[in-house]
């Protein structure tokens, strides 16, 4: 970013605008929306700024006085050399349509006072951001600013009675719940009546949740809305070694994140101790995020956890992602089954407890199957080896994808035969998908769409 955007408070501050025509007057019409003084210095006004003159929103000053000024407008029709003033002066200038001397931009707003929404595109797509505001301000109810305004009259009573996750747990009950609903259908007495009540009664003292959640295979804009939904409003994250750090960006900048990754051959954090941990969380009435790389239910130790959880008595849920293998043939354009070649589709994984047999792949591999292999590729050869003595051809074809859906994505193809050697010749020593294909009929094997190469 080149501009950070800033909400500055206006109570006691001055705005002066330079100009007296239809620009002047639109920044005139924008900051009378706020308790800001507003000082316009111009030799003629238009029809607009009169009006707000003789309505007492403006002020008209003959010389601008630039000491006494916080923010300085300079609009197109003003002279450039009071914006040279302006800045000399140790004010924030705006000149109209030169961002090359002004101090910072305006963005485009959409107005629920108190809830604004700033929309700026460094002055590279105006018309975008103006298309942005359109779906922003279908949105967002119109009482949307009036609710906000009313729980904003309980927020210190909300301090002083509640700790902080009970606060959290409140308000993302008031605004997603009962009280909210009440208010938009009219029913505003009601809900101001309902809130005050759970302030009084410490609404939120019941115990934590706990939510495991698909992160996706890497990309942030492949989570699903419920699983942004569910980082917005955690308290704490516990997060996998494979998880994208981008997609830690939609959780609340206060909410604790833990990270409790695992790696191949090291075990710092075994799954005993994610379970306590994540537990004894919940049980201090948080939040609590359990972020897993792909959907959590598919090779995601999801069971032990939900076990563990359900052991407490804490709520749980689970927030589905989109798993590996979609994202891999996602990102080469292909589908994992297809008709007259591929009818069933098989995820298995190369790994297991310590001490367990490994997973009898054989069984699953019959012409029309198309297999997906999780944290296989330490024990690829295994694999080839069982598929091939199930009868599956040598040149059946595999594809692999590495680091799917991130900057650092890699895709290729090979054939059963040859695929211990291919992840030898590309480097693949840690998590890939490997998805192999016995077609109904090995003749329609080109029918079969290739990984894309990266």
């Amino acid at each position: 970013m080149k501009q950070f955007p800033l909400f500055v408070k206006t109570t006691g501050r001055t705005v002066l605008i330079l100009g007296g025509g239809e620009e002047a007057a639109q920044r005139a019409r924008l900051f009378g929306r706020t308790d800001a003084t507003v000082l316009v210095s111009a030799k003629t006004l238009d029809w607009e700024l009169e009006a707000l003159r003789e309505a007492g929103q403006i002020t008209l000053v003959a010389v601008p006085d630039f000491a006494s000024a916080d923010v300085v407008f300079v609009t197109r029709d003003a002279d450039l050399d009071a914006a040279q003033a302006a800045s000399k002066a140790g004010r924030m200038v705006h000149v109209s349509g030169r961002p090359d001397l002004s101090d910072f931009a305006l963005p485009t707003l959409v107005d629920r006072d108190p809830v604004v929404v700033a929309i700026a595109t460094e002055g590279t797509a105006p018309s975008l951001a103006r298309q942005i505001k359109a779906d922003v301000e279908t949105m967002l109810d119109p009482a949307l600013g009036r609710f906000a305004a009313l729980a904003g009259t309980l927020r210190r009573a909300a301090d002083q009675a509640l700790d902080a996750p009970a606060r959290n747990r409140l308000w993302r009950w008031a605004f997603s719940d009962a009280p909210w609903q009440m208010f938009r259908k009219g029913q505003e007495r009601e809900a101001l009546k309902l809130l005050k009540s759970a302030v009084q009664d410490g609404q939120g003292a019941a115990k934590g949740h706990i939510s495991l959640v698909g992160a996706g295979p890497g990309a942030k804009d492949l989570l699903t809305m419920r699983a942004v939904n569910r980082l917005q409003a955690a308290d704490v994250i516990f997060y996998d070694r494979l998880v994208d750090p981008e997609v830690l960006d939609y959780a609340r900048p206060d909410a604790r994140r833990v990270y409790v990754g695992k790696v191949v051959g090291a075990c710092a954090w075994p799954q005993d101790r994610i379970c306590e941990v994540i537990t004894a969380e919940a049980r201090k009435g948080l939040n609590v995020v359990r972020l897993k790389s792909g959907d959590p239910g598919i090779f995601g130790r999801a069971t032990e956890e939900l076990e563990a959880a359900r052991a407490e008595g804490i709520e749980t849920e689970i927030v589905p992602g989109v798993t590996a293998a979609m994202g891999a043939a996602a990102a080469a354009g292909r589908s994992l089954t297809e008709r007259g070649v591929s009818d069933t589709l098989v995820f298995a994984t190369g790994m297991v407890r310590p001490g367990d047999a490994a997973p009898d792949w054989a069984r699953h591999a019959h012409p029309g199957t198309a297999m997906a292999f999780y944290m296989s590729v330490g024990n690829a050869p295994q694999i080839v080896d069982s598929l091939r003595a199930a009868g599956m051809p040598a040149d059946a074809p595999v594809s692999v994808g590495v680091e799917v859906s991130k900057p650092g994505q890699h895709l290729f193809d090979t054939v059963l035969a040859d695929l211990p050697q291919a992840l030898r010749d590309h480097a693949v020593s840690g998590c890939a998908t490997i998805l192999a294909t016995w077609p109904k009929d090995m003749a329609q094997a080109c029918t079969v769409v290739p990984l894309a190469r990266a």
